[in-house]
């Protein structure tokens, strides 16, 4: 069977954050041991393709994570990085991509192994929590409409996608200098549908100070219940 590489992409500067976030500690660990151990100890997961600001600083406890196959520098901006990571997967070998936020520590074994399974089924899956407060339009300051919540959606990581469908996105996307806001907007762009499983609200993405002690409450609460 064909691999499953996981792009962890932690290449940003963290500038809402004020420092690089991937690197600020979570329970006296960087937020990125999370997520790599995430990945690394998950059965499906073949390999990890690691995107880093530098390189050449890399920490060398990165060693005990086994299914590390590659480490690469990160590109001007997220997309970059994730045409990067993606390029040094061996196509050869390639079945099932995933891309993830180096920043987002608590993607548990659970929510990895669906949007694996829906990739594979469906070619594109990405993991979404519908919203549960009223959402507006607007013009600068003015509401131009009430959206339908329950057709909006918040949008997490890992997304999994066939190699060969993110490849054909990625390079569509370089070719014509487009930038989307995730994978799953260039897989669109496509014409290529991209299905639809459901997140983790404790899937949280590390984006101000505030996240971290969101993220230590959900790990306390996880040690409460035994998880």
């Amino acid at each position: 069977m064909k691999k499953v590489s996981a792009v962890i992409v932690a290449a940003g500067e963290g500038r809402r954050f004020g420092a690089a976030k991937q690197f600020e500690l979570l329970r006296g660990r960087p937020v990125l041991d999370w997520s790599l151990e995430a990945f690394d100890a998950h059965p499906r997961v073949d390999e990890i393709i690691l995107v880093l600001p530098d390189v050449g600083a890399k920490n060398e406890s990165l060693a005990k994570y086994k299914k590390i196959a590659g480490v690469v520098q990160g590109g001007e901006k997220r997309q970059d990085s994730v045409v990067r990571g993606f390029r040094a997967i061996d196509a050869r070998k390639a079945g099932i991509v995933l891309v993830h936020d180096g920043a987002r520590p608590l993607a548990g074994p659970d929510l990895i192994g669906r949007i694996i399974l829906a990739a594979r089924e469906k070619g594109a899956a990405i993991p979404a929590l519908l919203l549960d407060e009223t959402v507006k339009e607007a013009a600068g300051q003015g509401v131009i409409r009430t959206l339908d919540r329950t057709r909006v959606f918040r949008v997490q990581t890992p997304q999994g996608f066939s190699y060969p469908l993110l490849k054909r996105a990625l390079e569509s996307a370089t070719a014509e200098k487009f930038y989307g806001t995730d994978e799953a907007a260039l897989v669109e762009r496509l014409g290529e549908r991209v299905f639809i499983v459901d997140g983790d609200p404790k899937n949280i993405k590390i984006t101000v100070p505030l996240d971290l002690r969101i993220a230590e409450a959900f790990l306390a609460d996880e040690d409460r219940n035994g998880v």
